[in-house]
Protein backbone atom coordinates (compact mmCIF):
# COMPACT_ATOMS: atom_id res chain seq x y z
CA UNK A 1 0.00 0.00 0.00
CA UNK A 2 2.96 2.10 -0.31
CA UNK A 3 5.04 4.54 1.94
CA UNK A 4 7.41 1.59 1.00
CA UNK A 5 10.51 1.29 3.81
CA UNK A 6 13.29 -1.01 4.08
CA UNK A 7 11.31 -4.11 4.80
CA UNK A 8 9.33 -3.07 1.31
CA UNK A 9 13.29 -3.09 -0.14
CA UNK A 10 13.76 -6.17 1.06
CA UNK A 11 11.41 -7.74 -0.41
CA UNK A 12 12.03 -5.64 -3.77
CA UNK A 13 15.71 -6.76 -3.53
CA UNK A 14 15.19 -10.51 -3.17
CA UNK A 15 12.34 -10.54 -6.03
CA UNK A 16 14.94 -8.60 -8.38
CA UNK A 17 16.74 -11.61 -7.74
CA UNK A 18 14.25 -14.40 -8.62
CA UNK A 19 12.08 -12.51 -11.91
CA UNK A 20 13.13 -10.92 -14.80
CA UNK A 21 10.67 -8.65 -15.01
CA UNK A 22 9.93 -7.00 -11.50
CA UNK A 23 6.44 -5.43 -10.80
CA UNK A 24 5.46 -3.33 -7.56
CA UNK A 25 2.04 -2.61 -7.22
CA UNK A 26 1.56 1.06 -4.90
CA UNK A 27 -2.37 1.08 -4.25
CA UNK A 28 -4.35 2.42 -0.74
CA UNK A 29 -6.73 -0.38 -0.95
CA UNK A 30 -10.28 1.27 0.28
CA UNK A 31 -11.69 -1.95 0.46
CA UNK A 32 -9.66 -3.55 3.54
CA UNK A 33 -10.30 -0.16 5.83
CA UNK A 34 -13.20 -0.22 7.86
CA UNK A 35 -15.51 2.93 8.29
CA UNK A 36 -13.36 4.23 11.22
CA UNK A 37 -9.86 3.18 10.40
CA UNK A 38 -7.08 5.25 8.59
CA UNK A 39 -7.51 5.44 4.90
CA UNK A 40 -8.25 9.16 4.69
CA UNK A 41 -4.64 9.79 6.83
CA UNK A 42 -2.67 6.68 5.40
CA UNK A 43 0.84 7.97 4.41
CA UNK A 44 0.61 8.12 1.08
CA UNK A 45 5.01 9.68 0.15
CA UNK A 46 4.34 8.53 -3.47
CA UNK A 47 7.41 10.40 -4.88
CA UNK A 48 9.76 8.97 -2.18
CA UNK A 49 8.28 5.01 -3.02
CA UNK A 50 8.93 5.98 -6.85
CA UNK A 51 12.39 7.19 -5.98
CA UNK A 52 13.22 3.63 -4.18
CA UNK A 53 11.65 1.65 -6.82
CA UNK A 54 13.71 3.32 -9.26
CA UNK A 55 16.94 2.47 -6.78
CA UNK A 56 16.35 -0.94 -6.63
CA UNK A 57 15.66 -1.82 -10.71
CA UNK A 58 11.99 -2.13 -10.63
CA UNK A 59 10.37 -2.60 -13.97
CA UNK A 60 7.21 -1.07 -13.35
CA UNK A 61 5.41 0.49 -10.62
CA UNK A 62 1.89 -0.20 -10.97
CA UNK A 63 -0.82 2.73 -9.45
CA UNK A 64 -3.79 2.51 -9.89
CA UNK A 65 -6.58 4.17 -8.97
CA UNK A 66 -9.62 3.46 -6.75
CA UNK A 67 -12.01 4.22 -9.51
CA UNK A 68 -10.21 1.77 -11.91
CA UNK A 69 -9.79 -0.86 -9.75
CA UNK A 70 -13.87 -0.80 -8.51
CA UNK A 71 -15.30 0.75 -11.29
CA UNK A 72 -18.96 1.67 -11.05
CA UNK A 73 -21.11 -1.47 -11.57
CA UNK A 74 -18.12 -3.36 -9.45
CA UNK A 75 -19.93 -6.23 -7.71
CA UNK A 76 -17.60 -9.10 -6.85
CA UNK A 77 -15.74 -10.24 -4.14
CA UNK A 78 -14.16 -13.18 -2.45
CA UNK A 79 -15.39 -15.19 0.37
CA UNK A 80 -13.23 -15.79 2.89
CA UNK A 81 -11.21 -18.97 3.95
CA UNK A 82 -11.89 -20.09 8.00
CA UNK A 83 -8.41 -19.05 7.80
CA UNK A 84 -9.10 -15.64 7.43
CA UNK A 85 -11.89 -15.29 10.08
CA UNK A 86 -9.58 -15.30 13.85
CA UNK A 87 -7.78 -12.30 15.07
CA UNK A 88 -7.11 -10.11 12.48
CA UNK A 89 -10.67 -11.24 10.94
CA UNK A 90 -12.51 -11.17 14.01
CA UNK A 91 -11.17 -7.60 15.10
CA UNK A 92 -11.24 -6.02 11.92
CA UNK A 93 -14.26 -7.60 9.97
CA UNK A 94 -13.85 -5.33 6.89
CA UNK A 95 -9.84 -5.74 5.99
CA UNK A 96 -9.47 -9.57 4.73
CA UNK A 97 -12.26 -9.21 2.53
CA UNK A 98 -10.73 -6.14 0.55
CA UNK A 99 -7.52 -7.88 0.96
CA UNK A 100 -8.63 -11.26 -0.63
CA UNK A 101 -10.34 -9.14 -3.41
CA UNK A 102 -7.50 -6.61 -4.31
CA UNK A 103 -5.05 -9.67 -4.03
CA UNK A 104 -7.19 -11.59 -7.16
CA UNK A 105 -7.29 -8.37 -8.95
CA UNK A 106 -4.13 -7.64 -8.97
CA UNK A 107 -2.89 -11.09 -9.89
CA UNK A 108 -5.11 -11.21 -12.91
CA UNK A 109 -4.24 -7.83 -14.14
CA UNK A 110 -0.09 -8.17 -13.78
CA UNK A 111 -0.12 -12.00 -14.09
CA UNK A 112 2.78 -12.53 -12.12
CA UNK A 113 5.02 -15.95 -11.72
CA UNK A 114 5.92 -15.66 -8.15
CA UNK A 115 5.01 -12.69 -5.64
CA UNK A 116 6.68 -12.19 -2.49
CA UNK A 117 5.00 -11.66 0.63
CA UNK A 118 6.22 -10.02 3.99
CA UNK A 119 6.25 -12.84 6.86
CA UNK A 120 5.21 -9.67 9.31
CA UNK A 121 2.08 -9.98 7.95
CA UNK A 122 1.58 -13.39 9.04
CA UNK A 123 -1.91 -13.80 8.41
CA UNK A 124 -2.64 -12.20 5.19
CA UNK A 125 0.28 -14.17 3.75
CA UNK A 126 -1.28 -17.34 4.70
CA UNK A 127 -4.89 -15.93 3.51
CA UNK A 128 -3.03 -15.37 0.15
CA UNK A 129 -1.37 -18.68 -0.03
CA UNK A 130 -5.18 -20.44 0.42
CA UNK A 131 -6.71 -18.17 -2.33
CA UNK A 132 -3.73 -18.98 -4.73
CA UNK A 133 -4.64 -22.64 -3.69
CA UNK A 134 -8.21 -23.13 -3.89
CA UNK A 135 -8.64 -20.92 -7.11
CA UNK A 136 -5.71 -22.08 -8.82
CA UNK A 137 -4.13 -18.44 -9.65
CA UNK A 138 -0.46 -20.25 -10.57
CA UNK A 139 1.51 -18.25 -8.67
CA UNK A 140 4.43 -19.14 -6.77
CA UNK A 141 4.18 -17.60 -3.25
CA UNK A 142 7.24 -16.55 -1.33
CA UNK A 143 7.01 -15.07 1.98
CA UNK A 144 10.51 -13.30 3.02
CA UNK A 145 11.28 -12.77 6.98
CA UNK A 146 10.06 -9.53 8.86
CA UNK A 147 12.49 -6.72 8.48
CA UNK A 148 12.94 -4.78 12.22
CA UNK A 149 14.41 -1.45 13.48
CA UNK A 150 17.69 -1.97 15.55
CA UNK A 151 15.42 -2.56 18.80
CA UNK A 152 13.36 -5.15 16.96
CA UNK A 153 10.25 -3.30 16.43
CA UNK A 154 8.50 -4.71 13.11
CA UNK A 155 9.02 -2.31 10.56
CA UNK A 156 6.05 -1.04 9.33
CA UNK A 157 4.11 2.08 7.00
CA UNK A 158 2.19 3.03 10.35
CA UNK A 159 4.93 2.79 12.82
CA UNK A 160 5.00 6.83 11.60
CA UNK A 161 2.20 7.65 13.45
CA UNK A 162 3.97 6.60 16.97
CA UNK A 163 5.06 9.77 19.07
CA UNK A 164 8.42 9.74 20.34
CA UNK A 165 7.28 8.16 23.96
CA UNK A 166 4.88 5.60 21.89
CA UNK A 167 7.39 4.25 20.13
CA UNK A 168 9.97 3.96 22.97
CA UNK A 169 7.04 1.74 24.38
CA UNK A 170 6.18 -0.08 20.87
CA UNK A 171 9.23 -2.41 21.38
CA UNK A 172 7.06 -4.09 24.31
CA UNK A 173 5.25 -6.03 21.44
CA UNK A 174 8.31 -7.88 20.17
CA UNK A 175 9.68 -8.56 23.73
CA UNK A 176 6.27 -10.24 24.72
CA UNK A 177 6.74 -12.30 21.56
CA UNK A 178 10.69 -13.23 22.53
CA UNK A 179 9.52 -14.08 26.16
CA UNK A 180 7.00 -16.37 24.98
CA UNK A 181 9.29 -18.05 22.45
CA UNK A 182 11.85 -18.19 24.87
CA UNK A 183 9.93 -20.86 27.36
CA UNK A 184 8.83 -23.00 24.13
CA UNK A 185 12.58 -23.40 24.02
CA UNK A 186 12.87 -23.96 27.42
CA UNK A 187 10.41 -26.87 27.41
CA UNK A 188 7.00 -25.15 27.76
CA UNK A 189 4.44 -26.83 25.87
CA UNK A 190 0.90 -25.39 27.38
CA UNK A 191 -0.41 -22.59 25.19
CA UNK A 192 -1.94 -20.90 27.64
CA UNK A 193 0.95 -20.95 29.58
CA UNK A 194 3.20 -19.33 26.64
CA UNK A 195 0.00 -17.05 26.29
CA UNK A 196 -0.05 -16.01 29.57
CA UNK A 197 3.88 -14.81 29.68
CA UNK A 198 3.38 -12.74 26.40
CA UNK A 199 0.33 -11.09 28.56
CA UNK A 200 2.72 -10.33 31.76
CA UNK A 201 5.03 -8.53 29.55
CA UNK A 202 2.41 -6.56 27.56
CA UNK A 203 0.91 -5.53 31.10
CA UNK A 204 3.74 -4.13 32.40
CA UNK A 205 3.05 -0.92 30.26
CA UNK A 206 -0.02 0.46 31.11
CA UNK A 207 -0.35 2.50 27.70
CA UNK A 208 -0.66 -0.43 25.64
CA UNK A 209 -3.93 -2.21 25.25
CA UNK A 210 -3.76 -5.93 23.63
CA UNK A 211 -6.29 -6.88 21.01
CA UNK A 212 -4.62 -10.61 21.05
CA UNK A 213 -1.99 -13.03 21.71
CA UNK A 214 -2.54 -16.32 20.46
CA UNK A 215 -0.45 -19.27 20.36
CA UNK A 216 -1.16 -21.22 16.94
CA UNK A 217 -0.62 -23.93 14.17
CA UNK A 218 1.22 -21.78 11.57
CA UNK A 219 -0.44 -23.62 8.75
CA UNK A 220 -4.22 -23.47 9.96
CA UNK A 221 -3.82 -20.29 12.36
CA UNK A 222 -5.97 -22.92 14.92
CA UNK A 223 -5.16 -21.89 18.64
CA UNK A 224 -2.88 -24.82 20.00
CA UNK A 225 -3.54 -26.07 24.00
CA UNK A 226 -0.29 -27.96 23.14
CA UNK A 227 2.71 -27.30 21.13
CA UNK A 228 4.15 -30.27 19.57
CA UNK A 229 6.45 -29.02 17.15
CA UNK A 230 6.42 -25.42 15.11
CA UNK A 231 3.92 -22.73 16.41
CA UNK A 232 3.60 -19.23 15.45
CA UNK A 233 3.24 -16.31 18.06
CA UNK A 234 0.52 -13.32 17.12
CA UNK A 235 -0.12 -10.45 19.13
CA UNK A 236 -1.93 -7.22 17.88
CA UNK A 237 -1.98 -4.27 20.25
CA UNK A 238 -2.73 -0.53 20.52
CA UNK A 239 -0.77 2.31 21.82
CA UNK A 240 -2.59 5.48 21.58
CA UNK A 241 -4.00 5.91 18.46
CA UNK A 242 -1.69 3.21 16.59
CA UNK A 243 -2.24 -0.23 16.21
CA UNK A 244 0.64 -2.96 15.69
CA UNK A 245 0.67 -6.47 14.72
CA UNK A 246 3.89 -9.09 14.82
CA UNK A 247 4.77 -12.35 14.86
CA UNK A 248 7.35 -14.77 15.56
CA UNK A 249 7.49 -18.57 14.27
CA UNK A 250 9.27 -20.89 16.92
CA UNK A 251 10.06 -24.56 16.82
CA UNK A 252 9.68 -26.47 19.93
CA UNK A 253 13.50 -28.45 20.61
CA UNK A 254 13.98 -32.02 20.24
CA UNK A 255 14.31 -33.40 23.52
CA UNK A 256 17.54 -36.27 23.61
CA UNK A 257 16.95 -39.87 23.43
CA UNK A 258 18.66 -41.59 26.20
Amino acid sequence: MGALHDGHRALIRAARLRCDALVVSIFVNPAQFGPQEDLAKYPRPIAHDRAMCRKEGVDVCFEPTAEAMYPKGFQTVVTLPTIARRWEGEIRPHHFSGVATVVTKLFGIVRPQVALFGQKDFQQSALVRQLVKDLNLGVEMVVCPTVRETDGLAMSSRNVYLSQDERTRAITLYKSLRAGAEVIRRGVTDGEAVQSVMAHVLKKEPAITIDYLAVCDPSTLEPLSVVTSRVVLLGAVRIGSVRLIDNLLVTLPRRSSK
